[in-house]
């Protein structure tokens, strides 16, 4: 069986599954609080334990983890670990382990998902020898570029999100101002994520919002979208708004770079919970406003992922190609 893994800063999912030529099947999934753990070794040790299986029985264990792998050794962005794979098959005792950006092991995902799994924002006309992007919009902000060799989408790892913010019009240019003053660069990532909505709030009040005081910044996100939608406060509904059109951009961007005719997904957990905010044009409108490129825009098929455990899912994909 194949041992698959989603590392995030809080939470941590392991799964098992069998590999069926196709998309493998889902055995067993648990959640692990990240940091109750020592390290990822101990954490799969809990986890073989309480399944009951064996090292020997884990033909391929794949993790896909929330920071940049160099050589199979990964620093994570939010957690004091380090994870280097020859250690965790010495530790673990798994015969053969493989570690993924969890972008990356998502957008392993991306083509083993079932059409209930997506919403479709434009059905576009779909290239099936097309390229095809995802942008994963979360705690942080994550890319990757899906490459189409010899039939297959093969995903390249990115750390795209913390590209250089490009505003358009006045409005984005003061807050590309207010970004610059507080944090001395500004990228995408500081608007296109949880954090990002707390700045957008911070920017459309002038720091003045007595939500930024009154709420718990793990809810904050969450309340500015739901006053933003309903309307009920001028600057949460500013804020979502800019959220939106930013997204918008910035996906059509990464589907212009490398020309995603095969699709452009939204994945994490930001998109999947706004469902009702896409309802709305200002995402889409930002996407087509690309001349000389909106006929190209245009044709790019766009989905919403709805499936949570997509990451999980993608580790297992990538692990199933390494059974010999």
């Amino acid at each position: 069986m194949l041992l698959a893994g989603d590392l995030g800063g809080t939470k941590t999912q392991l799964g098992l599954f069998r590999p069926t030529g196709g998309r493998p099947e889902l055995l067993d999934v648990r959640e692990y609080v990240t940091l109750d753990y020592a390290g990822l070794s101990e954490m799969i040790g809990a986890f073989l334990a309480g399944t009951g299986v064996r090292p020997q029985e884990v033909q391929v264990a794949c993790v896909g983890v929330a920071g940049p792998n160099i050589k199979q050794v990964a620093k994570l962005t939010n957690v004091p670990w380090a994870i280097d794979g020859r250690q965790l098959m010495a530790a673990t005792g798994i015969r053969r382990a493989w570690i993924l950006n969890d972008v990356e092991a998502m957008a392993y995902g991306v083509p083993a998902l079932r059409p209930e799994e997506l919403k479709v924002l434009q059905a576009g006309e779909f290239n099936a020898d097309g390229n095809a992007c995802l942008m994963a919009a979360g705690t942080g902000l994550g890319q990757a570029i899906l490459v189409r060799q010899h039939g297959r989408l093969v995903p390249s790892p990115s750390e795209g999100g913390h590209a250089d913010f490009g505003p358009r019009g006045r409005r984005e240019i003061a807050l590309l101002e207010f970004l610059t003053s507080r944090y001395g660069r500004a990228t995408y990532e500081h608007v296109i994520s949880g954090k990002g909505f707390i700045n957008l709030l911070r920017f459309t009040s002038d720091n003045r919002s007595p939500l930024l005081t009154e709420v718990d910044e793990d809810e904050l996100p969450a309340t500015i979208t739901r006053l933003g939608l309903d309307g009920s406060d001028p600057h949460c509904v500013e804020a979502v708004q800019l959220f939106l059109s930013i997204f918008g951009s910035a996906a059509a961007n990464l589907g212009l770079q490398c020309v995603a005719t095969g699709g452009v997904y939204l994945g994490g957990g930001i998109p999947s919970k706004i469902l009702p905010a896409f309802d709305l044009p200002l995402f889409m409108d930002a996407f087509h406003d690309k001349p000389p490129m909106t006929n190209l825009v245009e044709r790019m098929p766009v989905a919403i992922v709805l499936n949570r455990q997509t990451g999980l899912l993608g580790a297992a994909v990538y692990a199933a190609t390494l059974v010999s």
